[in-house]
Protein backbone atom coordinates (compact mmCIF):
# COMPACT_ATOMS: atom_id res chain seq x y z
CA UNK A 1 0.00 0.00 0.00
CA UNK A 2 1.27 3.47 -0.83
CA UNK A 3 2.58 5.55 2.03
CA UNK A 4 1.87 9.18 2.69
CA UNK A 5 5.30 10.20 1.41
CA UNK A 6 4.82 8.47 -1.97
CA UNK A 7 3.11 11.61 -3.20
CA UNK A 8 4.54 14.01 -0.64
CA UNK A 9 6.15 16.40 -3.10
CA UNK A 10 4.40 15.61 -6.37
CA UNK A 11 1.57 18.06 -5.92
CA UNK A 12 -0.64 15.90 -8.17
CA UNK A 13 -2.63 13.81 -5.74
CA UNK A 14 -6.21 12.90 -6.70
CA UNK A 15 -8.82 10.63 -5.23
CA UNK A 16 -8.27 8.20 -8.09
CA UNK A 17 -4.64 7.76 -7.00
CA UNK A 18 -5.99 6.36 -3.77
CA UNK A 19 -8.80 4.11 -5.06
CA UNK A 20 -7.11 1.06 -3.59
CA UNK A 21 -5.64 2.62 -0.48
CA UNK A 22 -7.96 0.66 1.83
CA UNK A 23 -7.61 -2.69 0.06
CA UNK A 24 -5.60 -4.30 2.86
CA UNK A 25 -7.75 -2.67 5.55
CA UNK A 26 -10.85 -4.13 3.92
CA UNK A 27 -9.35 -7.62 4.13
CA UNK A 28 -9.62 -7.25 7.91
CA UNK A 29 -13.12 -5.73 7.88
CA UNK A 30 -14.77 -7.99 5.30
CA UNK A 31 -14.55 -11.20 7.32
CA UNK A 32 -13.95 -12.31 10.93
CA UNK A 33 -10.56 -13.62 11.99
CA UNK A 34 -9.23 -15.93 14.72
CA UNK A 35 -9.04 -13.11 17.31
CA UNK A 36 -12.17 -11.21 16.27
CA UNK A 37 -14.32 -9.68 18.98
CA UNK A 38 -17.69 -11.49 19.35
CA UNK A 39 -19.48 -8.19 18.67
CA UNK A 40 -17.74 -7.73 15.31
CA UNK A 41 -20.09 -7.45 12.33
CA UNK A 42 -18.03 -7.59 9.10
CA UNK A 43 -18.91 -5.78 5.93
CA UNK A 44 -20.08 -2.38 4.81
CA UNK A 45 -21.54 -1.28 8.16
CA UNK A 46 -18.24 -1.35 10.04
CA UNK A 47 -16.41 0.26 7.11
CA UNK A 48 -19.01 3.00 6.97
CA UNK A 49 -18.67 3.67 10.70
CA UNK A 50 -14.88 3.87 10.50
CA UNK A 51 -14.81 6.18 7.48
CA UNK A 52 -17.97 8.23 7.79
CA UNK A 53 -18.99 8.36 11.45
CA UNK A 54 -16.04 7.77 13.76
CA UNK A 55 -14.59 11.05 15.04
CA UNK A 56 -11.16 10.85 16.66
CA UNK A 57 -9.11 13.41 18.57
CA UNK A 58 -5.30 13.48 18.55
CA UNK A 59 -3.68 15.50 21.33
CA UNK A 60 -0.20 16.63 20.37
CA UNK A 61 1.30 17.20 16.92
CA UNK A 62 4.95 16.67 17.74
CA UNK A 63 7.18 13.69 16.98
CA UNK A 64 4.60 11.15 18.10
CA UNK A 65 1.57 13.13 16.94
CA UNK A 66 2.85 13.49 13.35
CA UNK A 67 3.20 9.72 13.08
CA UNK A 68 -0.22 9.14 14.65
CA UNK A 69 -1.96 11.54 12.25
CA UNK A 70 -0.43 9.87 9.20
CA UNK A 71 -1.21 6.35 10.45
CA UNK A 72 -4.83 7.22 11.24
CA UNK A 73 -5.39 8.82 7.83
CA UNK A 74 -3.98 5.78 6.04
CA UNK A 75 -5.97 3.34 8.20
CA UNK A 76 -9.37 4.65 7.18
CA UNK A 77 -10.19 7.32 9.79
CA UNK A 78 -11.52 10.31 7.86
CA UNK A 79 -12.70 12.72 10.57
CA UNK A 80 -9.63 13.60 12.61
CA UNK A 81 -9.12 16.53 14.98
CA UNK A 82 -5.79 17.63 16.46
CA UNK A 83 -4.84 19.94 19.33
CA UNK A 84 -1.38 21.36 19.99
CA UNK A 85 -0.24 24.54 21.73
CA UNK A 86 3.27 24.70 20.22
CA UNK A 87 4.81 26.26 17.14
CA UNK A 88 7.38 24.60 14.89
CA UNK A 89 11.05 24.99 15.75
CA UNK A 90 13.92 24.17 13.42
CA UNK A 91 15.03 21.44 15.85
CA UNK A 92 11.75 19.59 15.19
CA UNK A 93 12.44 18.96 11.52
CA UNK A 94 14.67 15.91 11.94
CA UNK A 95 11.81 13.73 13.21
CA UNK A 96 8.50 15.59 12.82
CA UNK A 97 8.16 14.75 9.15
CA UNK A 98 5.00 16.73 8.38
CA UNK A 99 6.95 19.98 8.71
CA UNK A 100 9.39 21.75 6.38
CA UNK A 101 11.85 24.66 6.91
CA UNK A 102 9.28 27.10 5.54
CA UNK A 103 6.91 26.09 8.37
CA UNK A 104 9.19 27.21 11.22
CA UNK A 105 7.28 29.52 13.55
CA UNK A 106 3.83 28.30 12.49
CA UNK A 107 1.42 26.34 14.75
CA UNK A 108 2.12 22.60 14.66
CA UNK A 109 -1.56 21.65 14.67
CA UNK A 110 -2.40 23.87 11.73
CA UNK A 111 0.52 22.79 9.53
CA UNK A 112 0.07 19.10 10.34
CA UNK A 113 -3.65 19.28 9.55
CA UNK A 114 -3.04 21.03 6.23
CA UNK A 115 -0.39 18.49 5.24
CA UNK A 116 -2.52 15.41 5.96
CA UNK A 117 -5.64 16.91 4.37
CA UNK A 118 -3.68 17.82 1.23
CA UNK A 119 -1.84 14.52 0.87
CA UNK A 120 -4.64 12.08 1.74
CA UNK A 121 -7.74 13.06 -0.27
CA UNK A 122 -11.04 12.42 1.46
CA UNK A 123 -9.58 12.83 4.94
CA UNK A 124 -10.39 15.96 6.94
CA UNK A 125 -8.10 17.02 9.77
CA UNK A 126 -9.43 19.87 11.90
CA UNK A 127 -6.74 21.73 13.90
CA UNK A 128 -6.89 23.68 17.14
CA UNK A 129 -3.91 25.80 18.12
CA UNK A 130 -4.12 26.14 21.88
CA UNK A 131 -4.28 24.31 25.19
CA UNK A 132 -6.44 21.29 25.92
CA UNK A 133 -7.67 23.21 28.98
CA UNK A 134 -9.23 25.81 26.66
CA UNK A 135 -11.90 23.31 25.56
CA UNK A 136 -14.98 22.41 27.61
CA UNK A 137 -16.67 19.07 28.28
CA UNK A 138 -19.02 19.44 25.30
CA UNK A 139 -16.01 19.58 22.99
CA UNK A 140 -14.60 16.29 24.26
CA UNK A 141 -18.01 14.61 24.28
CA UNK A 142 -18.22 14.74 20.48
CA UNK A 143 -15.39 12.24 19.95
CA UNK A 144 -15.48 8.45 19.85
CA UNK A 145 -11.80 8.05 20.70
CA UNK A 146 -8.95 10.14 22.07
CA UNK A 147 -5.24 9.50 21.41
CA UNK A 148 -2.58 11.31 23.41
CA UNK A 149 0.87 11.89 21.92
CA UNK A 150 2.02 14.29 24.62
CA UNK A 151 5.39 14.95 26.24
CA UNK A 152 3.87 16.49 29.37
CA UNK A 153 2.85 14.50 32.45
CA UNK A 154 0.73 17.39 33.66
CA UNK A 155 -1.25 17.57 30.40
CA UNK A 156 -1.76 13.80 30.42
CA UNK A 157 -3.11 13.96 33.98
CA UNK A 158 -5.49 16.75 33.03
CA UNK A 159 -6.80 14.88 29.99
CA UNK A 160 -7.16 11.62 31.90
CA UNK A 161 -9.11 13.26 34.73
CA UNK A 162 -11.32 15.14 32.29
CA UNK A 163 -12.36 11.96 30.48
CA UNK A 164 -12.99 10.15 33.77
CA UNK A 165 -15.19 13.03 34.93
CA UNK A 166 -17.18 12.86 31.69
CA UNK A 167 -18.43 9.33 32.37
CA UNK A 168 -22.12 9.10 33.22
CA UNK A 169 -23.30 5.54 34.01
CA UNK A 170 -26.69 6.40 32.50
CA UNK A 171 -25.09 7.40 29.20
CA UNK A 172 -22.77 4.72 27.74
CA UNK A 173 -21.69 7.09 24.98
CA UNK A 174 -20.06 9.32 27.61
CA UNK A 175 -17.24 6.80 28.05
CA UNK A 176 -14.43 7.90 25.73
CA UNK A 177 -11.56 5.39 25.37
CA UNK A 178 -8.19 7.04 25.83
CA UNK A 179 -5.09 5.66 24.08
CA UNK A 180 -1.89 7.10 25.51
CA UNK A 181 1.53 6.87 23.89
CA UNK A 182 4.90 8.04 25.09
CA UNK A 183 8.55 7.68 24.10
CA UNK A 184 11.92 8.28 25.71
CA UNK A 185 14.95 7.44 23.61
CA UNK A 186 14.74 3.80 22.52
CA UNK A 187 11.97 3.08 25.04
CA UNK A 188 8.26 3.64 24.63
CA UNK A 189 4.83 2.69 25.88
CA UNK A 190 1.26 2.58 24.65
CA UNK A 191 -1.77 1.90 26.78
CA UNK A 192 -5.53 1.66 26.54
CA UNK A 193 -7.54 3.43 29.24
CA UNK A 194 -11.28 2.88 29.57
CA UNK A 195 -12.24 5.60 32.04
CA UNK A 196 -13.74 4.21 35.31
CA UNK A 197 -13.24 0.62 34.04
CA UNK A 198 -9.49 0.08 33.68
CA UNK A 199 -6.63 1.71 35.54
CA UNK A 200 -6.22 5.34 34.55
CA UNK A 201 -3.11 7.43 33.98
CA UNK A 202 -3.18 8.68 37.57
CA UNK A 203 -3.06 5.09 38.84
CA UNK A 204 0.43 4.65 37.39
CA UNK A 205 2.22 7.85 38.44
CA UNK A 206 4.65 5.84 40.54
CA UNK A 207 5.98 4.21 37.33
CA UNK A 208 7.33 7.53 36.05
CA UNK A 209 10.96 8.50 36.28
CA UNK A 210 11.87 10.28 39.48
CA UNK A 211 11.41 14.03 39.21
CA UNK A 212 14.42 16.34 39.31
CA UNK A 213 12.73 19.63 40.26
CA UNK A 214 12.18 20.38 43.93
CA UNK A 215 10.94 23.23 46.15
CA UNK A 216 13.56 25.90 46.84
CA UNK A 217 12.89 25.72 50.58
CA UNK A 218 13.79 22.03 50.56
CA UNK A 219 17.02 22.30 48.61
CA UNK A 220 18.10 25.35 50.62
CA UNK A 221 17.32 24.18 54.14
CA UNK A 222 16.46 20.48 54.46
CA UNK A 223 17.97 18.37 51.64
CA UNK A 224 17.13 14.67 51.89
CA UNK A 225 18.00 13.35 48.43
CA UNK A 226 21.12 13.54 46.24
CA UNK A 227 19.02 15.46 43.71
CA UNK A 228 18.38 18.14 46.34
CA UNK A 229 22.14 18.70 46.70
CA UNK A 230 22.63 18.92 42.93
CA UNK A 231 19.76 21.39 42.56
CA UNK A 232 21.24 23.46 45.41
CA UNK A 233 24.59 23.58 43.61
CA UNK A 234 23.07 24.61 40.27
CA UNK A 235 20.24 26.90 41.37
CA UNK A 236 21.73 28.62 44.42
CA UNK A 237 25.51 28.14 44.58
CA UNK A 238 26.37 28.71 40.93
CA UNK A 239 24.91 32.25 40.77
CA UNK A 240 26.34 33.07 44.23
CA UNK A 241 29.87 32.06 43.22
CA UNK A 242 29.87 32.91 39.51
CA UNK A 243 27.53 35.88 39.45
CA UNK A 244 26.09 36.56 35.99
CA UNK A 245 28.23 33.91 34.30
CA UNK A 246 25.85 31.56 32.49
CA UNK A 247 26.12 27.86 33.23
CA UNK A 248 26.81 25.70 30.17
CA UNK A 249 25.37 22.25 30.85
CA UNK A 250 27.35 20.90 27.87
CA UNK A 251 30.66 21.99 29.40
CA UNK A 252 32.30 19.10 31.34
CA UNK A 253 34.14 21.61 33.55
CA UNK A 254 30.86 23.17 34.65
CA UNK A 255 29.31 19.76 35.35
CA UNK A 256 32.39 18.76 37.33
CA UNK A 257 32.17 21.92 39.43
CA UNK A 258 28.51 21.22 40.20
CA UNK A 259 29.32 17.60 41.05
CA UNK A 260 32.07 18.53 43.51
CA UNK A 261 29.96 21.19 45.22
CA UNK A 262 26.91 18.90 45.42
CA UNK A 263 29.02 16.04 46.76
CA UNK A 264 30.44 18.25 49.51
CA UNK A 265 26.94 19.36 50.56
CA UNK A 266 25.69 15.76 50.47
CA UNK A 267 28.44 14.72 52.90
CA UNK A 268 27.43 17.53 55.27
CA UNK A 269 23.92 16.05 55.46
CA UNK A 270 25.02 12.38 55.31
CA UNK A 271 23.35 11.88 51.94
CA UNK A 272 24.69 9.24 49.56
CA UNK A 273 24.19 8.84 45.81
CA UNK A 274 25.64 12.01 44.25
CA UNK A 275 27.50 10.96 41.09
CA UNK A 276 28.83 12.78 38.05
CA UNK A 277 26.25 11.12 35.76
CA UNK A 278 23.37 11.94 38.13
CA UNK A 279 24.56 15.54 38.28
CA UNK A 280 24.52 15.75 34.49
CA UNK A 281 21.07 14.15 34.33
CA UNK A 282 19.54 16.53 36.88
CA UNK A 283 20.84 19.78 35.39
CA UNK A 284 20.31 18.88 31.72
CA UNK A 285 16.95 17.12 32.10
CA UNK A 286 17.13 15.85 28.53
CA UNK A 287 14.58 13.43 27.12
CA UNK A 288 16.02 12.08 23.86
CA UNK A 289 13.67 11.76 20.87
CA UNK A 290 14.24 9.07 18.24
CA UNK A 291 12.10 8.93 15.10
CA UNK A 292 11.99 5.13 14.87
CA UNK A 293 10.69 4.82 18.44
CA UNK A 294 7.99 7.38 17.66
CA UNK A 295 6.98 5.36 14.59
CA UNK A 296 6.65 2.10 16.54
CA UNK A 297 4.63 3.59 19.40
CA UNK A 298 2.40 5.58 17.02
CA UNK A 299 1.69 2.39 15.07
CA UNK A 300 0.76 0.63 18.30
CA UNK A 301 -1.59 3.47 19.34
CA UNK A 302 -3.31 3.56 15.95
CA UNK A 303 -3.60 -0.23 15.88
CA UNK A 304 -5.50 -0.06 19.17
CA UNK A 305 -7.68 2.78 17.87
CA UNK A 306 -8.56 0.70 14.80
CA UNK A 307 -9.42 -2.35 16.93
CA UNK A 308 -11.59 -0.36 19.34
CA UNK A 309 -13.40 1.48 16.53
CA UNK A 310 -14.14 -1.66 14.50
CA UNK A 311 -14.17 -4.52 17.08
CA UNK A 312 -12.14 -6.45 14.50
CA UNK A 313 -9.78 -7.81 17.17
CA UNK A 314 -9.29 -7.76 20.92
CA UNK A 315 -7.76 -4.49 22.06
CA UNK A 316 -4.81 -4.19 24.41
CA UNK A 317 -5.37 -5.03 28.07
CA UNK A 318 -3.91 -2.66 28.86
CA UNK A 319 -0.20 -1.74 28.76
CA UNK A 320 2.44 -2.25 26.04
CA UNK A 321 6.11 -1.46 26.64
CA UNK A 322 8.95 -1.27 24.12
CA UNK A 323 12.50 -1.67 25.44
CA UNK A 324 14.61 -0.83 22.42
CA UNK A 325 17.82 -0.61 24.44
CA UNK A 326 17.80 -4.41 24.76
CA UNK A 327 17.14 -5.13 21.08
CA UNK A 328 13.61 -5.11 19.70
CA UNK A 329 12.03 -6.30 22.93
CA UNK A 330 8.47 -5.63 24.05
CA UNK A 331 5.93 -7.00 26.45
CA UNK A 332 2.40 -6.35 27.64
CA UNK A 333 0.76 -6.52 31.04
CA UNK A 334 -2.41 -5.48 32.79
CA UNK A 335 -1.88 -2.48 35.03
CA UNK A 336 -4.41 -2.71 37.85
CA UNK A 337 -6.51 0.11 39.20
CA UNK A 338 -5.31 1.77 42.38
CA UNK A 339 -8.12 1.80 44.99
CA UNK A 340 -6.99 5.13 46.41
CA UNK A 341 -6.46 6.79 43.03
CA UNK A 342 -7.76 10.37 43.39
CA UNK A 343 -9.22 10.26 39.87
CA UNK A 344 -10.85 6.87 39.41
CA UNK A 345 -10.58 5.24 42.84
CA UNK A 346 -12.76 7.48 44.94
CA UNK A 347 -11.11 6.54 48.23
CA UNK A 348 -9.05 8.73 50.57
CA UNK A 349 -5.28 8.33 50.58
CA UNK A 350 -3.91 7.39 54.00
CA UNK A 351 -0.90 9.52 54.91
CA UNK A 352 1.29 9.11 57.97
CA UNK A 353 2.63 12.45 59.20
CA UNK A 354 5.18 12.96 62.01
CA UNK A 355 3.68 15.05 64.81
CA UNK A 356 6.41 17.66 64.48
CA UNK A 357 5.79 18.31 60.76
CA UNK A 358 4.78 21.79 59.72
CA UNK A 359 2.25 22.49 57.00
CA UNK A 360 5.16 23.59 54.79
CA UNK A 361 6.85 20.20 55.24
CA UNK A 362 3.61 18.38 54.35
CA UNK A 363 3.34 20.42 51.14
CA UNK A 364 6.94 19.55 50.24
CA UNK A 365 6.16 15.85 50.70
CA UNK A 366 3.10 16.09 48.43
CA UNK A 367 5.16 17.73 45.69
CA UNK A 368 7.89 15.09 45.92
CA UNK A 369 5.80 11.94 46.43
CA UNK A 370 5.89 9.81 43.27
CA UNK A 371 2.25 8.67 43.37
CA UNK A 372 0.86 12.17 44.07
CA UNK A 373 3.09 14.80 42.39
CA UNK A 374 0.89 17.86 42.76
CA UNK A 375 2.58 21.15 41.94
CA UNK A 376 1.62 24.14 44.11
CA UNK A 377 -1.01 22.29 46.21
CA UNK A 378 -3.62 24.11 48.27
CA UNK A 379 -4.86 22.48 51.49
CA UNK A 380 -8.14 22.74 53.37
CA UNK A 381 -10.42 20.85 55.72
CA UNK A 382 -14.22 21.11 55.94
CA UNK A 383 -13.76 23.80 58.60
CA UNK A 384 -10.36 25.40 57.90
CA UNK A 385 -8.49 26.96 55.01
CA UNK A 386 -5.03 25.64 55.82
CA UNK A 387 -3.05 27.12 52.92
CA UNK A 388 -4.04 28.36 49.45
CA UNK A 389 -1.59 29.13 46.65
CA UNK A 390 -4.02 31.57 45.00
CA UNK A 391 -5.55 34.13 44.73
CA UNK A 392 -2.88 36.44 46.23
CA UNK A 393 -5.17 37.72 48.96
CA UNK A 394 -6.00 34.22 50.17
CA UNK A 395 -2.37 33.13 49.92
CA UNK A 396 -1.32 36.06 52.08
CA UNK A 397 -4.06 35.35 54.62
CA UNK A 398 -3.14 31.65 54.97
CA UNK A 399 0.65 32.05 54.74
CA UNK A 400 1.17 32.10 58.53
CA UNK A 401 -0.19 28.53 58.66
CA UNK A 402 2.88 27.27 56.77
CA UNK A 403 4.88 27.38 60.00
CA UNK A 404 2.18 25.79 62.14
CA UNK A 405 2.12 22.09 62.95
CA UNK A 406 -0.24 19.95 60.92
CA UNK A 407 -1.32 18.29 64.20
CA UNK A 408 -2.57 21.67 65.47
CA UNK A 409 -4.86 22.07 62.48
CA UNK A 410 -5.99 18.53 61.63
CA UNK A 411 -7.17 15.96 64.22
CA UNK A 412 -6.07 12.31 64.16
CA UNK A 413 -7.94 10.60 61.32
CA UNK A 414 -9.02 13.92 59.89
CA UNK A 415 -9.24 14.52 56.16
CA UNK A 416 -7.45 17.19 54.18
CA UNK A 417 -8.57 18.18 50.69
CA UNK A 418 -5.72 18.94 48.30
CA UNK A 419 -6.33 20.89 45.10
CA UNK A 420 -4.20 22.46 42.36
CA UNK A 421 -5.18 24.87 39.62
CA UNK A 422 -3.45 22.69 37.00
CA UNK A 423 -5.55 19.58 37.73
CA UNK A 424 -9.34 19.14 37.41
CA UNK A 425 -9.67 16.94 40.50
CA UNK A 426 -9.10 17.05 44.25
CA UNK A 427 -7.23 14.62 46.46
CA UNK A 428 -8.53 13.57 49.88
CA UNK A 429 -5.89 12.72 52.48
CA UNK A 430 -6.69 10.86 55.71
CA UNK A 431 -4.09 11.96 58.26
CA UNK A 432 -2.62 9.72 60.96
CA UNK A 433 0.27 10.82 63.20
CA UNK A 434 3.46 8.93 64.04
Amino acid sequence: MATIDTYADSGHVSVSDWDHRYYHVDQVLDRPGPRTDPDFIPGDAVKSFLRDQCKILVIGAGGLGCEILADLALSGFKDIHVIDMDTIDISNLNRQFLFRPKDVGKPKATVAAEYITRRVPGVTVTPFYGKIQDKDDDFYMQFNLVICGLDSVEARRWMNATLVNLVDPERPESLKPLIDGGTEGFKGQARVILPTITSCYECSLDMLNKQTAFPICTIANTPRLPEHCIEWASVLEWPRVHGDKKMDTDDPDHISWLYEVALKRAKEFSIEGVTWSLTQGVVKNIIPAIASTNAIIAASCCNEAFKIATSSAAYLNNYFMLIGTEGVYSYTFEHERRPNCPVCGGESVDIQVPKDWSVERLIEMLVEKQDIQIKKPSLSTPTTNIYFQAPPQLEEATRPNLERLVSDLVPEGGEVTVTATTLPFSLSLRITYV
